[in-house]
């Protein structure tokens, strides 16, 4: 409470200061459009110089508002900035936006111009001063000029086939950094675990024993596949991406595949632990055939004799072993 009492309202602010916001809002988009463009400049050079662009335009808005506020109230411009006015719109920070991708990247950018375009027309229909009221209907109008901006950098810059190729880097990146070592956890959790959770089941017939040797094993694998795909390439060389992120998609998706057929010996009734996990079993084995089959480009039969061959040997071997 103490942090919004401390903000100015939109409405208490004089033209000066109005004028002093819209600057400095222009001048951080700026550096948004940069910070962008730097990111991508290595793998969507295309996309990169859209940014460039788009970071050019906002240089020539904030000249022009620099020019109307020495006109208007002289050189000496307030510090006022975003934080400094309540339900003014915020910006996500940069590095936080960056990570995700090109297409979050390009949707940020969408929605940076479309946040400031509303928040100027609704300001423009508050306020009953006619200068104040034109200023901010510039404003909007400027904001709405950047998405038209943004297009014709779009066509000029981005072809069809340019398009078409950086989206087909970006979906090879996603794969590399995210799919293929959550899918090797996923089968690896899934597979592995199979053996000391059955065996364990039929050796036992006690579902909380049962659910705790799955659990360890779970959990276990988790930290071992993600340091081991953590530690084993920086990404450098292979172009795999942040080892980082490798690191947790590996670990978390192996605890996955372990829990889902860990979980149904929460049951008390063994017989109903153990079908039901047989058909989580069933059910994991199956969805890892379909991404391979869908990320990998592997033939869907092939991928589901891979995967459901080998998790039933395993499956039969936990058996096996426990019932003996």
């Amino acid at each position: 409470m103490r942090f919004s009492l401390n903000r100015r309202r939109f409405s208490d602010l004089s033209e000066q200061e109005i004028l002093a916001l819209a600057i400095s809002s222009e001048e951080d988009d700026a550096r948004i459009y940069r910070s962008y463009a730097e990111r991508l400049r290595g793998d969507f050079p295309a996309t990169a110089s859209v940014f460039d662009g788009m970071a050019a335009e906002e240089d020539t808005h904030r000249q022009r508002l620099v020019d109307l506020h020495r006109d208007r109230f002289g050189d000496v411009i307030p510090l006022i900035r975003r934080e400094h006015v309540a339900g003014y719109y915020a910006r996500r920070p940069v590095w936080l936006v960056e990570n995700l991708g090109i297409d979050r990247i390009r949707a940020e950018a969408e929605a940076m111009e479309r946040d400031a375009e509303r928040f100027y027309l609704a300001a423009a229909k508050r306020t009953s001063d006619a200068a104040t009221r034109k200023l901010l209907g510039d404003l909007a109008a400027a904001e709405a000029g950047h998405q038209s901006t943004a297009e014709a950098l779009e066509q000029e810059h981005l072809t069809e086939d340019t398009r078409s190729s950086e989206e087909e880097n970006a979906r090879r990146q996603f794969v590399l950094t995210w799919v293929q070592p959550g899918l090797a956890g996923l089968m690896d959790g899934s597979v592995s675990t199979l053996a000391p959770i059955f065996a364990t089941a039929f050796a036992t017939q006690d579902t909380w024993t049962t659910f705790l040797v799955g659990l360890a094993a779970s959990v276990g694998a988790g930290i071992s596949m993600g340091f081991t795909e953590a530690a084993s390439d920086d990404g450098q060389l292979s172009g795999r991406g942040s080892p980082i992120k490798r690191g947790f998609a590996s670990g978390i998706m192996t605890t996955v595949g372990g829990l889902g057929h860990a979980l149904p010996y929460l049951i008390p009734d063994f017989w109903t632990a153990t079908v039901t996990a047989f058909i989580v079993v069933f059910i994991e084995l199956w969805a890892i055939a379909w991404i391979q089959n869908k990320y990998m480009d592997t033939p869907f039969f092939r991928a589901a004799l891979q995967v459901v061959l080998g998790g039933a040997l395993v499956f039969a071997a936990g058996v096996l072993i426990g019932s003996g």
